[in-house]
């Protein structure tokens, strides 16, 4: 099993339009981050988690030919705005895309994405809709995916454990009741904006706290601005068994 980040930066991606900060001029890979995508593979499968603004180039660029199923975080348009892109999928297999959310994750894809849902015309895209709870496990042949319910502030959103690892975005707290679902991580997966604070998501400080109460073996960073601050440095900076994710980075699980 391996889980791909895809893209590891925020709504804007690094480097911003227009921003001239050292994290938007470094040339270092680590420094230039697409919009926050993971995907996970086992045994011929393959699970996108959240259709960004950069999922075609993120498909390109990680050589996909075909995904199984489509898992959201939320409704947040870094997370669904390149839904569109699943066309390919739906030509070379001839069947729909099959897309899990909650329910009003799923509600909000048929109002954003009218067209798609309304009566089918040949060329555009083929989803097929699933609704999902914090409590559903999802099944794909012998790969079992839980559902975790997290804050993005005060709107419940959807992390995912696979395994013995999870993948955590946009996190500002998370319930209690949820702890249970992330006991003995080897592999943790979690967000954290920058060092200042903010109402919807971790910071750096935030993020450390949060990981070492949840205790994986070893801890990923994502969904990062620029405002955190060169990669090279933060990483100097962070503890033993965390590190900061990035594009293209391959965890095997």
């Amino acid at each position: 099993m391996k889980l791909t980040l895809l893209g590891t930066g925020t709504s804007q991606g690094v480097p911003v339009i227009g921003c001239e900060c050292r994290v938007c001029q470094s040339q270092h890979p680590h420094d230039n981050r697409l919009r926050s995508a993971a995907l996970l593979q086992h045994k011929g499968i393959n699970i996108l988690i959240d259709p960004g603004p950069d999922f075609r180039q993120q498909m390109l660029r990680a050589k996909i030919k075909h995904l199984n199923a489509i898992l959201i975080t939320h409704e947040h348009n870094d997370h669904i705005i390149g839904i569109d892109d699943v066309r390919p999928f739906n030509f070379a297999s001839g069947e729909a895309m099959k897309v899990f959310a909650l329910p009003r994750v799923a509600n909000d894809l048929k109002h954003r994405f009218q067209y798609v849902f309304s009566d089918p015309i040949p060329g555009l895209p083929r989803i097929e809709l699933h609704y999902i709870t914090p409590n559903s496990q999802l099944q794909f042949n012998d790969l079992q995916i839980q559902a975790i319910e997290i804050l993005h502030g005060k709107l419940p959103i959807l992390g995912f454990r696979f395994g013995n690892s999870a993948y955590l975005t946009d996190v500002k707290t998370i319930p209690t009741h949820e702890f249970s679902k992330l006991t003995e991580l080897k592999h943790l997966v979690i967000n954290a904006l920058h060092y200042h604070p903010h109402p919807t998501h971790l910071n750096v400080p935030e993020c450390l706290e949060l990981i070492k109460e949840i205790n994986p073996e070893n801890a990923w960073i994502t969904h990062m601005s620029h405002h955190i601050g060169l990669a090279a440095e933060v990483s100097l900076e962070l503890p033993k068994g965390v590190q900061l994710g990035f594009d293209g980075l391959e965890i095997e699980l």
